[in-house]
């Protein structure tokens, strides 16, 4: 399911096909149920960028978790193998119940996927997700919506900062 070889070498890669188009469109209809999310972030305010973000609330909607419980094994060995090049003793654990343990036992019991929402000319700024201590190396972002039907322009800007380098960034092509 994974690329990891043009993970490896990239520090990305594009899976095709997570969610039928069907999937999508529920999970982009889910916006207004604010019962379902646990805190709504409007960009502007914090200097994030223009647009807004709820992080969804426990429990997860099934294919967000179905996701997560795929994606993370591969993830997860990906991660493991990175710190053992990099002469880390940590190690994730194999699944992600053990990992979602971890992170509860050291106090991040809140849930981080999240539903983004984008108008004309809305933006991220670069960031870097980290919600504390405990910090998994990789992330999964879901296209719901598709270019040149529901919007158009926007990239994914990936920025690679090196030590006592240039910073790298490659766009990744929406699709």
């Amino acid at each position: 399911m994974i690329d990891t070889e043009t993970l490896d070498t990239r520090g990305f890669t594009v899976l095709s096909g997570l969610l039928d188009p069907a999937a999508c469109r529920e999970l982009a209809a889910l916006w207004p149920d604010e019962g379902l999310f646990r805190k709504k972030i409007v960009m502007q305010r914090h200097g994030y960028g223009r647009g807004e973000y709820q992080y969804f609330a426990y429990p997860l909607p099934e294919p967000v978790e179905r996701l997560r419980r795929a994606l993370y094994p591969g993830l997860a060995a990906v991660a493991n193998r990175w710190n053992e090049r990099l002469g880390r003793d940590s190690r994730f654990p194999p699944t992600l119940e053990e990992w979602l343990a971890e992170c509860h036992a050291g106090g991040q019991r809140r849930p981080t996927p999240l539903l983004l929402r984008y108008g004309p000319d809305d933006y991220n700024c670069l960031h870097r997700d980290l919600y504390g201590d405990l910090v998994f190396p990789l992330q999964a972002t879901v296209l719901l919506s598709a270019p040149g039907r529901d919007f158009d322009g926007g990239e994914f800007l990936l920025v690679e900062q090196r030590p006592r380098q240039q910073s790298r960034g490659e766009a990744v092509p929406l699709r």
